[in-house]
């Protein structure tokens, strides 16, 4: 059961039908993940808007799922495993090439070196985003610094 409730045509106001209606009309289906994106209009359209300009890119679609199935996989999404597992499929990855992105490999040379990229980049993100968060965390709520205190300076 999922911890934030999904929003459905039948909760969803006019603003979040919308989305749901042109996300329906595209995929055939809503899936459960932009449902909970729903919940905030402006996330669900970024979210796409952000996964329209990225399928635009040099990637093809199968190395794109390749890339999602690695990372799903060492963050322990299972719905995201569950997701990227139908999307490669459908873009014509074997399931034995879906075992090998999800080790972060591949049964093909050039995707390989893609795969094996994303795991340590996940790390990096991971940890800069870890930084961003307590960096925001701290200014805004203006806590009392308890270690030795080290001024800010200009950048150069």
């Amino acid at each position: 059961m999922s911890r934030i409730n999904i929003v459905t045509t039948e909760t969803a106001n006019t603003e979040q039908l919308a989305l749901l209606q042109a996300i329906q009309s595209k995929l055939g289906m809503v899936p459960n993940f932009l449902k909970v994106l729903a919940n905030s209009p402006t996330a669900l359209r970024a979210f796409l808007g952000l996964h329209g300009i990225a399928s635009e890119g040099r990637l093809s679609p199968q190395t794109r799922e390749r890339i999602a199935l690695t990372v799903a996989q060492q963050n322990s999404c299972e719905y995201c495993v569950s997701a990227h597992t139908a999307l490669g499929r459908k873009t014509g990855l074997t399931l034995s090439e879906i075992e090998c992105n999800r080790l972060a490999s591949s049964e093909d040379g050039k995707a390989a070196v893609a795969v094996k990229f994303a795991r340590p980049l996940v790390e990096i993100i991971t940890h800069v985003g870890m930084n961003i968060l307590t960096n925001m965390i701290g200014k805004a709520s203006r806590v009392e610094i308890d270690f030795p205190k080290v001024e800010l300076k200009m950048a150069a």
